[in-house]
């Protein structure tokens, strides 16, 4: 089976054309550059082709990158020096490409190429735009979805094959930081506005083959390649290029804060290559490239946010039940969280029946549709016609009549078991046999939930994160004695919606919360230990988490911690852990410090919200020690307190894969994504270091950093997670 394939006409034109069979977009293999090199040796070497197109056979899309698969594996398949294994096939890739650029051309006179123009039906991301920007000529369709970049800062790595050294010579290191920096996609007008494109039309074939036969000399020359040739903007020691750089600098570990070793790579790559010839340029390309590739965290957010997520999005953990896809949503409870999973699924083309107990209430959740939607259309993201046929798919009422005909009921009323127990007798009585009955809670056990309904094989835990219309995450939860349709259900549906489930377990707090509720503990704890608050906050950042602890607190509100630790001490009685943490938290909340929505918390903020800093007084009520502890010992406690969690719960059977434990925390609470999540944090640091670790802050802390069993195994054994499976190492 071949992915290129070459055809050569009467006019003298050959064709490439990129097809990988069984995908609906192309991906580049290892294989597939072999293919392409022999297409391209053979046209260049036929004095029968004048020119040479190459084109996907795909009617919407070029290409979508490079398997996924392949790149996560580039370490491990490149021999017993893998670092010189990388750097040896970059820069065969690199040939490839300038074989293409050169297109058989004397290096002395830059004559005597041959014309090579690229076509782009649609859709061109990462190498599916390296490719063509090395061609003299790139042709797009017309058409408004696809989407043209370099997407790959995004999944830890950044464009290797030459795609960084071209855009940077192409548009300057200004114009190309939003590509190559932010991974940001644009659609043809706009890509060809940018400059990353030459061409839209309505016939790119025409049009390229047109180009080809008319090219001169003089059209095959790249700029970087020609006498004279300038860096737009200016390299690094002019004035201009100077202050580029120095901001870039700044920006890139500002943002980073040095946890992502892509986004520094590739401003060395772009700095160094600016300042040398272009051929030099792409082997200190490559060398940055294969430095990523040697650093574990490309491989583990590769693995989590694309490899794993995506197996998960196709129901890696599905049962083997009949097509469960949801037709008609009952939603109980038209607030905030009601409201936005009413929007999700109606934009989704979900039916949907919107209740609560006032018809005010109910009008207002759907007015949250309208809001965002209105939001879409000034961002020209929506029309007028799709708002229409959105907001048409939700029937805001009072009536429970209403719900006749749902194949799937999700309540989110209020968290309280008796009012949750209410509620799913009056649905049940109302909806067919057949109805699946969901409830989104946080913390609130489904197994005792469950014992409300009539049918608890065909009751689950579905927990939607706020907002609902940006979280990326749904978990779902499995009481004793929910079933499997229940959960295929729950699967599909979240699949409809479009966005990412993990199955978990029945026990408190779930997964998500069970590691997130530790993380905010802990920074609460140190605050009334003396330690910096701004040390606590700024530890947790350069951890990369996007929220430090006592941000996070006054996000999610201080009255809802308490009414958790509250509902949390009465469970556990004498063995409940967190008094310390009360004494602070319970503190804020008597004092009206209930986070961003009272406008006092850990921070300050200004009449409008806006956060202005930590607290002025906190130093007052909780004084500093003066022996502060080492940022190193604050940033293992954050961490530690999540990631013993998150081993517990697959100790426990809440989790019964650790991908959806990565995957989970990546996009549930933000945990670290240069990481891979918990478990693949684990694999880098050793279990090893991992035990010792956990053992000196048990020692000094308490047994809430006890290393579970399964680390201490592992140490023993020498194993780690991913230890050739993507199965739990229990």
């Amino acid at each position: 089976m071949t992915d290129f394939t070459l055809s050569t006409d009467a006019d003298g034109i050959a064709t490439i054309t990129w097809d990988v069979k069984g995908k609906s977009m192309n991906v580049l293999s290892l294989e597939g550059w072999d293919e392409l090199d022999d297409c391209l040796t053979r046209a260049l070497a036929d004095d029968a082709v004048r020119g040479i197109v190459i084109t996907s056979g795909k009617p919407d899309s070029f290409a979508g990158g490079m398997d996924l698969n392949v790149i996560a594996k580039m370490k491990a398949s490149a021999g017993e020096n893998p670092a010189q294994g990388l750097m040896d096939g970059l820069m065969r890739s690199h040939g490839i490409l300038r074989k293409i650029e050169r297109a058989g051309m004397d290096p002395k006179t830059l004559k005597g190429g041959k014309p090579i123009a690229c076509v782009l039906p649609g859709t061109a991301l990462g190498i599916g735009l390296e490719i063509p920007l090395a061609c003299h000529r790139i042709f797009a369709a017309d058409n408004p979805k696809a989407k043209i970049g370099l997407p790959e800062i995004l999944v830890g790595i950044f464009p290797g094959m030459g795609g960084t050294t071209r855009l940077v010579r192409k548009l300057g290191a200004m114009g190309a930081s939003p590509f190559l920096l932010e991974g940001k996609l644009s659609d043809p007008k706009k890509a060809k506005a940018a400059g990353l494109i030459d061409e839209v039309s309505a016939d790119p074939m025409a049009d390229a083959r047109a180009w080809v036969l008319s090219a001169k000399d003089a059209d095959l020359v790249k700029p970087w390649d020609a006498k004279g040739y300038k860096m737009p903007g200016g390299a690094p020691y002019h004035p201009a290029g100077f202050m580029t750089f120095v901001g870039a600098s700044a920006m890139v570990n500002g943002k980073t804060q040095g946890v992502y070793p892509a986004a520094k790579a590739l401003l060395s790559a772009v700095y160094e290559g600016a300042l040398v010839p272009f051929d030099t340029a792409l082997k200190i390309e490559a060398r940055w490239f294969t430095h990523v590739l040697m650093n574990p965290t490309s491989e583990a957010m590769i693995r989590s946010l694309f490899i794993n997520k995506e197996a998960l999005e196709k129901g890696a953990n599905r049962p083997q039940v009949d097509d469960q896809t949801v037709r008609k949503l009952g939603v109980i409870g038209a607030g905030m969280m009601g409201a936005g999973i009413a929007y999700v699924s109606a934009n989704a083309g979900i039916e949907v029946v919107l209740i609560d107990r006032e018809q005010a209430a109910a009008d207002k959740g759907k007015s949250y549709s309208e809001g965002l939607l209105d939001k879409g259309i000034k961002r020209r993201k929506v029309t007028e016609e799709k708002k229409a046929e959105v907001l048409g798919r939700i029937a805001a009422t009072t009536d429970l009549e209403a719900l006749k005909g749902c194949d799937l009921v999700v309540e989110a009323v209020f968290e309280d078991v008796a009012v949750k127990a209410e509620m799913t007798r009056k649905v049940e009585a109302v909806v067919g046999p057949d109805c699946i009955f969901a409830t989104n809670t946080s913390t609130l056990p489904i197994t005792e939930l469950a014992k409300a309904s009539a049918r608890p094989g065909q009751f689950i835990g579905i927990h939607f994160f706020s907002p609902v219309d940006k979280m990326l995450l749904v978990e779902i939860i499995k009481g004793q004695e929910t079933g499997d349709r229940a959960v295929a259900k729950a699967l599909d549906y979240v699949r409809q919606i479009r966005k990412t489930p993990i199955v978990v377990n029945d026990a408190r707090f779930f997964y998500a919360n069970r590691c997130i509720i530790p993380y905010i503990n802990e920074g609460i704890r140190m605050v009334g230990e003396g330690v910096n608050p701004a040390l606590i906050e700024n530890a947790a950042k350069l951890l990369g988490f996007p929220l430090g602890p006592l941000q996070l607190v006054d996000e999610t509100s201080i009255d809802l911690g308490v009414k958790i630790a509250k509902a949390t001490k009465a469970a556990m009685g004498d063995a409940y852990p967190d008094g310390a943490v009360d004494e602070v938290l319970f503190a804020f909340a008597e004092a009206g410090r209930l986070g961003r929505k009272a406008n006092a918390g850990f921070y300050d903020y200004d009449a409008s919200g806006k956060r202005q800093g930590l607290w002025g007084e906190l130093g007052r009520h909780y004084p500093l020690v003066e022996d502060q502890p080492d940022l190193h010992e604050v940033q293992n406690r954050l961490m530690f307190a999540q990631v013993l969690e998150a081993v517990r719960a697959l100790e426990d059977g809440v989790l019964t894969d650790i991908r959806e434990g990565d995957v989970g925390a990546i996009l549930g609470w933000g945990f670290a994504p240069w990481s891979g999540g918990p478990f693949s944090w684990l694999d880098m640091v050793g279990a090893d270091w991992a035990v010792e670790t956990t053992g000196a802050l048990a020692a000094k802390h308490g047994p809430r950093f006890a290393t579970p069993a399964l680390l201490t195994q592992m140490a023993e054994a020498g194993t780690r997670f991913y230890d050739g499976s993507q199965a739990a190492a229990a």
